[in-house]
């Protein structure tokens, strides 16, 4: 056998095979075993003619397509091996030459990891977000508390800025309503900025029972593209005003929110769960731009075959999170102002971000010899069977060899990004 490589890409290659004689004879011997095995010959059993008998009455052409398919299956794993070449699936095979019992000669193509060269992950100069809890995060958190325990109160008058309304409205462009512009009783908090602008200052001034239309452009980078840059008029009701009437901050509002004797303990305790949240946001946040700019620092190619596994992965998440509220992929794509063209060109960048960065890290554990004992896989499992010990399909899962194998991996991910991080700390 012989074996010539020749590289097409930097993720795929084409192997040349060349079959002689000896070859295609030991393929040869191995067919007709198989195939007599099917032979019946008058005063014997199926299967038990002696060989030389049973051979007369197999059909040649038979023969000759049972030997060069398992010459093929034998001799393609060995000529990769040769070639010092790891295919990702399994080749595509091409027959090019085949005089039976002579010679052969196919050629075997298939996506097989890139070499990957690895950049200086030690000096990746990534700076890391600073994790100060400000005065004014703070008082976002006691402010949206605040309006949870606010009282609403129906209020004759016109409405203001913070009041909560309640109205029936139906959006129409070119005279004719547009899907998603048209509610009934929607309640709506004036200066929420939930709506585009110019809507809610457009209720400001005005009573219950009032009607009104609003002439409104929509932003020129709205994400429903059929709006986007579009002039329309809102026909409006205004059935009912709501003043909010918010509780002071003192003593009995910290009381209420928990065990805090004062506005100042309540405070602190947000600022702490704030620090905590900071800190894990911040960490994950550096992973992901350390991770990104070793990607971009190292030689790195993705395979089709790869990153076309996970659009699919993709397209599997969006699918199921639509399908919660019984919408299909077509509505998501529809609500994000979206063709699937813009869809797919989109999840390819962001599945061939995640190929890349899969096997930077893959060479990166190897390098640094990121190891994840049998011991520590099993903790982990015994971890995780705690976690989800009221579900009966989940602990099933836990079993699987194969879902063992992920949790190994994704260990051995997650140490290898804690290296690359103290690497840069």
């Amino acid at each position: 056998m012989k074996v010539k490589s020749k590289k097409l890409s930097d993720t795929r290659v084409e192997i040349t095979v060349t079959l002689e004689k000896n070859d295609l004879k030991v393929a040869r011997d191995k067919a007709v075993g198989r195939l007599i095995k099917e032979v019946k010959l008058e005063g014997f059993r199926k299967g038990k003619a002696p060989k030389d008998l049973a051979e007369k009455v197999l059909d040649k052409n038979t023969i000759a397509q049972e030997t060069i398919d398992i010459a093929i299956r034998t001799t393609v794993p060995t000529a990769f091996k040769e070639a010092e070449k790891a295919p990702l699936v399994i080749p595509n095979v091409n027959v090019t030459k085949y005089i039976p019992d002579e010679y052969a000669e196919y050629i075997a193509t298939a996506d097989i990891l890139p070499e990957i060269k690895l950049g200086d992950y030690k000096n990746l100069k990534v700076k890391k977000q600073d994790n100060k809890v400000t005065k004014k995060d703070i008082d976002e958190i006691v402010d949206n508390i605040r309006k949870a325990y606010a009282q609403k109160k129906v209020a004759k008058k016109k409405a203001e800025l913070g009041d909560e309304v309640i109205i029936d409205f139906v959006g129409k462009k070119d005279g004719e309503p547009f899907q998603g512009g048209t509610a009934k009783d929607y309640h709506l908090e004036l200066g929420s900025h939930n709506f585009i602008p110019g809507f809610e200052e457009g209720i400001v001034g005005h009573e219950p029972g009032d009607k009104f239309d609003l002439t409104l452009t929509f932003p020129k980078d709205y994400h429903e593209k059929t709006l986007a840059g579009q002039k329309t008029v809102f026909e409006i009701l205004l059935k009912q005003v709501n003043a909010i009437e918010l509780p002071e901050l003192d003593e009995d509002f910290a009381k209420k929110c928990g065990p805090f004797k004062n506005m100042d303990e309540l405070r602190s305790d947000i600022e702490k769960n704030l620090q905590i949240q900071n800190e894990h946001r911040i960490n994950e946040k550096f992973k992901d731009d350390l991770v990104e700019a070793l990607v971009k620092s190292s030689k790195v190619s993705a395979p089709e075959i790869l990153i076309d596994d996970q659009l699919r992965i993709i397209k599997l998440d969006i699918e199921r999170n639509a399908a919660t509220t019984g919408e299909k992929l077509e509505d998501y794509l529809k609500a994000n102002g979206m063709t699937e063209d813009d869809w797919n060109k989109q999840a390819h960048e962001v599945a061939e971000k995640r190929v890349k960065a899969s096997l930077v890290l893959q060479i990166l554990a190897q390098e640094a010899k990121i190891i994840v004992s049998d011991d520590d896989v099993a903790a982990k499992i015994s971890e995780l069977k705690d976690v989800y010990k009221k579900s009966p399909e989940a602990l099933k899962n836990l079993k699987d060899p194969r879902v063992r194998v992920d949790v190994k991996n994704r260990m051995i991910i997650e140490k290898t990004l804690d290296h690359l991080v103290k690497a840069n700390s």
